[in-house]
């Protein structure tokens, strides 16, 4: 796993503490740890550490997958940690439940706001595209290749544009609006 862990502090800088799953999490469901002065400056960095280990498949495949979770934002006013570790938890449950893989542009549903009164009600599943390509996946010391999936906060209306218009146009609409992915509390992008 230390191959895994110095992928993430190459970008998301030093791994200064790691949640370990509550009691009542599946089996397997992966520590969270906490990044801090990474290339992104002044952003809190949370990625799954050990997804990697739970068998999951694609459900457009049915190849394997391994995958950790990232998690990013400005912190929260407030709230030290904010709500990404939380909910990168929440989901990585649901994936070792499933046994499926998030793919890109999946959405995800939360069961309410990312922030009390919030306007970011989904996760959006992408590339980590804030960071240089080859952050995008590693190998690990066992010869398993890892994809990095980030989970970006989308709102009621980007998610329904996702699941009409598909991932690569609303990706065209990221692009051309050019939102700060990194708000938690950013106003969603107008269609």
């Amino acid at each position: 796993m230390a191959a895994l862990v110095d992928h993430f502090e190459s970008r998301l800088g030093r791994l200064v503490g790691a949640w370990e799953p509550s009691e009542r999490s599946p089996e397997g469901t992966p520590k969270v740890g906490y990044f801090t002065g990474g290339v992104l400056a002044g952003i809190q960095s949370y990625a799954t550490i050990g997804l990697f280990k739970i068998h999951l498949t694609s459900r457009m495949s049915d190849r394997p997958q391994h995958l950790e979770l990232l998690g990013c934002g400005r912190p929260v006013p407030g709230d030290e940690t904010g709500p990404l570790p939380g909910v990168l938890e929440w989901v990585a449950e649901r994936l070792v439940v499933s046994g499926e893989a998030v793919l890109r542009g999946d959405v995800i549903s939360l069961p309410m706001p990312l922030i009390p009164g919030g306007t970011m009600t989904a996760l959006y599943a992408t590339h980590p595209v804030y960071f240089d390509d080859d952050f995008l996946s590693v190998v690990l010391e066992n010869g398993v290749e890892t994809s990095v999936v980030w989970l970006v906060p989308i709102g009621t209306s980007e998610a329904a544009f996702v699941r009409e218009k598909g991932w690569d146009v609303f990706e065209e609409e990221l692009a051309r609006q050019d939102p700060d992915l990194l708000d938690l509390n950013r106003a969603e992008i107008k269609f």
